[in-house]
């Protein structure tokens, strides 16, 4: 298969969810695979382990989540 018949196909594909009504983002998440994954992950939990407010918005997200047909 040719770059050219593949860059066709996914011109096609992204112009048909174009016509659907959609649009593309670029959405740039941590990388998980980094070494220093676990202990940033760690660190941030630690910053707001006693904070008042993080219970506030944890007890208000909680209770606002809509958990119908989550196991």
């Amino acid at each position: 298969m040719t770059t050219a018949h593949v860059n066709m196909r996914v011109k096609k594909h992204r112009d048909a969810l174009r016509a659907a009504g959609l649009r593309p983002i670029q959405i740039w998440v941590p990388d998980t695979r980094r070494p220093d994954f676990v202990e940033e992950c760690r660190r941030q939990c630690l910053v707001v382990r006693n904070d008042p407010q993080e219970k506030e918005v944890m007890d208000w997200l909680e209770a606002a989540a809509d958990k119908d047909g989550w196991v």
